[in-house]
């Protein structure tokens, strides 16, 4: 591995020098070739890292199939876990200066957002399975069902058991807040995992590995490889694991759920959103204006949550444009690191072609784009403009079809029962978001079919809280009790009385 990216401060390179797959407690020395990583603000090369294949794949579910089924881990008491947990949550605050660094630099989230994103919110979603860890799901790893008389008399209770090795698989846009449900969630439960991280964004993954051997996490708990496709089949085949749980794009996330078919895996997948934002008559416009366009524009839009598409009553699609032109026009497209930058880059040039071949084709089919637009100024980096489109119907693709980058699109509706229709009119079902007075917002949201709608803009992430979809946005559930759950085989014991 070698680390050549000269914006990098040096507790970053320390942080993601000297290795990269790493097994049963040691850095394993190389792979089947090697790749770049590649900083999306510049074009210039951040490190190059050993490709981990099957056979890295093998010795990291390998040890941690030992670690489960002999190691200290699902003995320890919940109490134990919980402590070196909290372990684990003191150390990645102590690096949160570095991970908000990589946010920027690996994935290209402005630092002011980055600190929140790829730090913040990922140390606190770590503290709620930290505790979660000591009182088991829904209070307690055992519950009583009580006596029944049916037709015995009986009584029983449940127990809830780790489901084993966990192959957890990450995307690009929030890398260690991803891991954080994922990997915290497992270990909470009891399970062992293989962590591999997007090749897109791969460094916070190692930097978290190595907060994990700091906080003294037993040798073969937590595993790391960084691969490719070869090592993503390789680890969802492998007769070793037990669980996957991925985060990523449907097309993927199908191929994953094959995979894992012929060993009769559990599967968990949280993958796509086109998500609606609606103004119901009355609605203040012009102050749901401004956090509507952050919420499709976060992150350039790599988010799966994010509402791409606004909803407004045919009168006030004219009031909206407008405010919602003066906004876009406020936000500053630059380098990521710099304090004053709303938007970085995407990820990947061949990313930024994909999403304005959906802006080309929209203006094509007589789309206009009304808000943002125009060709960005920076001369290297993956930039691309936010920008709002208008003049296209509820079917067309760029309504239906995930981007990943920072466009939305505005359609007008007639009658409250339409923009339900018109809301619940995609294959998915992720996120939502209603502006208008309780009452009304509340019986809009209880129609629509998405797994999470917020009212008025809702609020922060709650840890606490299920993530998770209706239709093509996925199977179970990440975070919260749901998504603790999701680690857990319930065994049922029953005996006469």
């Amino acid at each position: 591995m070698s680390a050549t990216g000269t914006r990098c401060s040096e507790k970053v390179l320390e942080l993601i020098s000297g290795g990269a797959s790493y097994a049963g407690g040691r850095w394993l020395p190389g792979g089947d070739g090697s790749f770049d990583v590649i900083d999306p603000s510049t074009e210039e090369v951040l490190v190059t890292l050993p490709r981990a294949a099957s056979a890295e794949v093998d010795i990291a579910v390998t040890a941690a199939r030992r670690a489960f089924d002999d190691g200290p881990w699902p003995r320890m008491t919940p109490r134990e876990r919980s402590q070196a947990l909290q372990r684990l949550v003191d150390t990645l605050t102590e690096h949160s200066d570095e991970f908000s660094e990589l946010g920027a630099l690996d994935v290209g989230t402005p630092i002011t957002l980055s600190r929140g994103l790829h730090a913040g919110a990922p140390i606190a979603f770590l503290q709620w399975f930290a505790d979660a860890a000591a009182r088991g799901p829904r209070g307690s790893f055992e519950h009583s069902l009580g006596q029944n008389h049916v037709i015995a008399s009986t009584t029983s209770s449940l127990f809830y058991e780790p489901v084993g090795v966990v192959a957890a698989i990450a995307a690009y846009n929030f890398p260690l807040l991803i891991t954080a449900f994922k990997v915290g969630g497992a270990l909470a439960a009891g399970c062992t995992v293989v962590l591999m991280p997007s090749a897109r964004a791969p460094l916070a993954g190692i930097a978290f590995m190595r907060a994990v051997e700091e906080a003294g996490i037993p040798e073969g708990v937590v595993n790391l490889v960084v691969g490719e496709t070869e090592a993503g089949v390789a680890l969802s085949q492998h007769p070793g694991v037990d669980m996957v749980s991925f985060t990523g794009s449907v097309d993927v996330g199908r191929h994953v759920m094959t995979q894992a078919a012929t060993g009769l895996k559990k599967v968990v997948l949280e993958l796509g959103g086109k998500s609606p934002n609606i103004f119901l008559p009355g609605a203040d416009i012009e102050a749901g204006v401004a956090p509507s366009v952050l919420r499709f524009t976060r992150n350039t839009g790599q988010g799966c949550g994010a509402t791409t598409r606004t909803l407004v009553p045919r009168e006030d699609l004219d009031r909206f444009v407008a405010a919602a032109s003066s906004f876009v026009d406020t936000l500053k497209v630059g380098d990521p690191l710099d304090e004053k930058t709303d938007l970085g880059p995407l990820i990947a040039g061949d990313h930024r072609d994909r999403v304005a071949g959906y802006v080309e084709r929209a203006i094509a089919a007589g789309g206009e784009i009304v808000a943002g637009g125009g060709d960005p100024l920076q001369e290297r980096g993956f930039f691309i403009n936010p920008a709002i489109i208008s003049g296209v119907g509820p079917t067309a693709e760029i309504c239906q079809e995930e981007l990943f980058g920072p466009i939305g699109v505005v359609l007008p509706y007639d009658t409250v029962e339409e923009a339900v229709v018109i809301a619940n009119n995609t294959r998915f079902g992720l996120n939502a978001n209603v502006w208008g007075k309780g009452a009304d917002a509340m019986k809009v949201a209880r129609q629509l079919k998405s797994g999470t709608v917020t009212i008025n803009g809702g609020g922060a992430d709650r840890p606490d809280a299920p993530w998770g979809g209706y239709g093509h946005s996925g199977i179970g559930y990440d975070r919260g009790e749901e998504g603790f759950r999701e680690f857990f085989q319930v065994k049922h014991i029953q005996w006469p009385i």
